[in-house]
């Protein structure tokens, strides 16, 4: 069943950790749009087959819940995940908010991005909770069919956690619904723990009778295995340190997705902006939107800006919120494809802005729908490649990390050759470019500790490198962003 279908909405409780009330929140309907038609608790729902399904889909919301918009012209928390980097610019002028990571200066636990992206995490995590504390016990449907939407959800506390323990390092772990009060403020769970969750809840989803792919834009087998292989390469790295046995098995998990022959690249980098290939071909994972009930912040907010004398759009005046650094652009090869003109990106006045993600229909409605990239092909084939560098010590001849690697880089350089061995750093730099502005860099640069020079083609050490449009180099205190101040002032464990 497609997840724009209208269902009535639930309401579940959750916890907000810091807080010390107990609220009534709402699922998406059609997974996306209208008000709560009902106030509900959860001894009243999960009656039917119906509430079982609203519910599973209002456990989607965390994924578009960092690409809020403000009233500030341009602005929105999901940014600050590629501020971060240091590789890309803002055109438009910025407040404070945006401007500590903009410029990595002066970063303070009371930016108003910190606590989005918390809530990002703990509100559809209670919302999880409550789906699968409810529809384990149901009999309201079927096994198979209760396995799939647990399968759903349990991928999704995973992914939600996956994302915040990155992010914010040693947080609360929390698998049970909040029922009163009592208990609410809890302190943060070792890193090893939430690692460890991740993984269970991944290896549940990925036995729930999935489809391998799903083209309605739910959660399917491939995602579950995708993100196995990103949990694991992670924890093969930084901080966890776990080290070669666990990339073998982001290798192993990589290649299953890869041997499944569900997915494949795309032919051209314009077929990424084709909405008929929505949740298909390389899309594996996508933030779903929709034209009339959940448009998109992309288009209109996160690209173009071209000031008025030289518009580039029908709305030349909202965006504006983000473009990559000169030397970002000029660290592409001449004849990478994607550097070629509306391709990943656009030129007016020899300055580069992002084309990516540009969606022609909303140019003719002035309003986009266009979905998200949350996942893609490319990159579990990068990762694939990657991790068998690491396992073999830095550089490899294996056949099947070589194909992963060069199909990439061949989509990009048509006329280049199969390389006879690929090196940790050649993949790196291939990540750099094929997945630039997809809320993917940070979390590379932070689990292998390594960032690009991208001004002497180099990968190099993230503590003491200066990216292109910061104030000053980055430091161990960079690598972890802060818990919001408002949290520590409700819930003194988060100390």
């Amino acid at each position: 069943m497609k997840i724009l279908k209208k269902i009535e909405k639930p309401m579940k409780t959750f916890v907000k950790l810091s807080a010390l009330t107990v609220l009534l929140l709402s699922s998406c309907t059609k997974f996306l749009e209208e008000e709560p038609a009902s106030f509900l608790t959860t001894d009243q729902y999960y009656k039917t087959e119906e509430q079982i399904h609203a519910a599973a889909n209002g456990t989607y919301d965390g994924l578009n819940m960092p690409f809020a918009s403000e009233i500030t012209l341009a602005a929105s928390p999901v940014y600050a995940l590629e501020y971060i980097t240091g590789y890309s610019r803002r055109p438009r002028p910025t407040g404070g908010d945006d401007d500590q990571f903009l410029l990595l200066q002066n970063i303070q636990n009371s930016n108003g991005r910190f606590e989005t992206w918390w809530n990002a995490t703990y509100i559809p995590i209670e919302n999880c909770n409550s789906f699968i504390a409810n529809v384990s016990q149901t009999s309201v449907v079927n096994e198979e069919t209760k396995n799939r939407f647990l399968g759903e959800v349990y991928f999704l506390r995973a992914y939600y956690y996956f994302r915040a323990v990155r992010l914010f390092g040693s947080i609360p772990l929390k698998t049970e619904p909040t029922l009163n009060l009592d208990n609410i403020q809890i302190g943060k769970s070792p890193i090893e723990e939430i690692y460890n969750q991740i993984v269970s809840d991944l290896q549940f989803a990925e036995n729930a009778g999935l489809p391998w792919t799903d083209k309605s834009g739910r959660v399917n087998l491939a995602a579950v295995k995708s993100l196995l292989a990103e949990v694991y390469i992670t924890m093969a790295g930084y901080p966890l340190q776990k080290g070669a046995n666990y990339y073998q098995m982001a290798y192993d998990k990589s290649m299953e997705v890869i041997n499944a022959g569900e997915y494949s690249l795309f032919a051209s980098y314009a077929d990424l902006r084709d909405p008929a290939k929505n949740n298909s071909g390389e899309h594996i994972l996508m933030n779903q939107r929709d034209q009339k009930n959940a448009t998109s912040i992309i288009h209109f907010h996160f690209m173009p800006y071209p000031e008025p004398s030289k518009p580039v759009s029908v709305i030349p005046n909202m965006g504006g919120s983000m473009a990559p650094t000169t030397a970002f652009y000029d660290s592409y090869a001449a004849d990478d494809l994607r550097k070629q003109e509306k391709q990943f990106f656009f030129k007016v006045s020899n300055t580069p802005f992002i084309y990516k993600f540009w969606d022609d229909e909303a140019e003719q409605t002035s309003r986009s729908g266009a979905n998200f990239p949350l996942m893609r092909y490319a990159d579990v084939l990068l990762l694939g490649a990657e991790a068998k560098t690491m396992v073999d010590g830095g550089t490899t001849q294996d056949a099947a990390a070589l194909d992963a690697y060069y199909s990439v880089h061949k989509r990009a350089f048509p006329s280049s050759k199969r390389p006879s061995s690929i090196s940790t750093d050649d993949v790196l730099k291939e990540r750099y470019w094929e997945l630039c502005f997809e809320l993917h860099t940070w979390f590379d640069m932070i689990r292998t500790r390594k960032a690009f020079d991208v001004e002497n083609d180099r990968i190099v050490s993230l503590i003491g490198f200066k990216a292109p449009n910061h104030n000053r180099a980055f430091e161990e205190k960079d690598l972890l962003w802060l818990i919001p101040l408002a949290e520590i002032q409700a819930n003194p464990n988060l100390k």
